[in-house]
């Protein structure tokens, strides 16, 4: 694979870089709420203007339905990367249309565009390798070198993520190539002990993981509303809480492997719980109470780890060397429901351990919480693709930047 340091050796003024980013920022109408993604692609796109390219910064932006929707426009983005670039970011309307085509040909050695939302072009995630093969060739168009750098992208098969690369010469950015360094710590050449921190609503978003990691990591720390279909595959009750019932029978037998080599599954053995939900808009009292694990009322939902677990989960890390987390450990977005997460958050910058924060929720809720970013070894800009990836998968993306 090669890197965005041998396209600089090579010498890039005057010439068009398509830097296929990740911009997927969490939105409030068009006020960015976390930039962290905007400021992961900055030392790529900095250095290629700087080096005087002409550089043509690409994203998709949540789940528009391959078509237009002013909702999920990269404006917002592409102004808040002019802010921190501290230069004047062209912003064309539309993907491969007049207004690309105009914007991208109007840029100077060392300025800066950003093309509208890829997903708002039907040929960015088709299943039909045709639609999404022509995609990428109307890209290609605007191009005359690719750099990949978009990690939180890399495990899907889209357009320009997988097809454009095979259309251009082709180099890793910085964020991607720092993020396969990393997460080649986490799967090859481990220093133990080897901890995984678990969360999130959903076991079955984490069945791969948790069954390529039964081979590998010494502890797993279980939380979020995943585990309380832990919890019920232990036979406790766990009143209105968020459960998957068909996922028990493989968390039984995950439970029984994980004994059987060794791996310390670690569960909550107290929770916070509420009557309903929180309004995460007002942040209204929820009216919490902590009550045992294994001791959850009828009509009472779990929403975060209680205080015991947090110590619990807070012992396990401490004599950690290397720890994963991915997923919060509860609705941490409501002050209610936060400590759990923090409880984590704070093990982790305690710990000497290296720390890797696996992207999406986790990374979102370290920087909300008030975390200093630099106290943790690494934060991923790809929840998804961190996943995959320690699931032993082939990732698209990564796949299309090697020669």
């Amino acid at each position: 694979m090669k890197t965005i340091d041998e396209l600089l050796a090579e010498g890039v003024a005057g010439k068009r870089v398509f830097v296929r980013a990740d911009l997927n920022v969490p939105l409030d109408g068009t006020t960015i709420t976390d930039d962290g993604r905007i400021r992961a692609v900055l030392p790529t796109v900095a250095k290629l203007a700087e080096a005087g390219a002409r550089v043509v910064v690409a994203s998709h932006l949540g789940r528009p339905k391959g078509a237009p929707d002013p909702a999920f426009s990269l404006a917002p983005a592409a102004a808040r990367l002019g802010e921190l670039l501290g230069a004047d970011v062209a912003f064309a309307t539309d993907t491969v249309g007049q207004s690309a085509r105009a914007t991208v040909a109007g840029l100077a050695d060392g300025q800066v565009a950003v093309i509208e939302n890829l997903r708002f072009n039907p040929g960015e995630t088709s299943k039909d390798d045709a639609e999404r093969g022509a995609f990428a060739d109307q890209l290609a168009e605007l191009a005359d070198v690719y750099v990949g750098d978009g990690f939180g992208a890399v495990h899907r098969k889209h357009a320009s993520v997988f097809d454009l690369p095979a259309r251009l010469p082709h180099y890793a950015g910085y964020l991607i190539a720092t993020e396969v360094g990393v997460l080649k710590k986490l799967t090859t050449d481990v220093q133990r002990p080897y901890a995984v921190v678990l969360g999130g609503a959903k076991v079955s978003d984490k069945l791969g993981v948790i069954d390529h990691l039964l081979e590998r990591a010494d502890r797993i720390l279980i939380g979020g509303g995943m585990a309380y279909t832990f919890l019920k595959a232990q036979g406790h009750e766990v009143g209105s809480s968020l459960l998957q019932e068909d996922q028990i029978p493989a968390v039984q037998e995950y439970l029984r492997r994980a004994e059987e080599k060794g791996v310390e599954f670690v569960l909550p053995v107290d929770v916070v719980v509420a009557p309903a939900f929180p309004d995460l808009k007002t942040k209204a009292p929820a009216h919490p109470t902590t009550v045992a694990a294994d001791a959850m009322p009828a009509g009472q939902m779990g929403l975060d780890n209680g205080p015991e677990t947090n110590k619990l989960y807070a012992s396990k890390l401490a004599d950690a060397a290397t720890v994963f987390w991915n997923g919060p450990m509860g609705v941490f977005e409501h002050p209610d429901f936060a400590d759990g997460t923090r409880a984590v958050a704070q093990a982790l910058v305690d710990s000497p351990a290296f720390s890797v924060v696996g992207g999406g929720d986790s990374a979102a809720a370290v920087r909300i919480l008030g975390f200093d970013e630099n106290a943790f070894g690494h934060i991923s800009t790809g929840g998804g693709a961190s996943l995959e990836y320690l699931e032993g998968k082939t990732l698209p993306g990564l796949a299309a930047l090697e020669d």
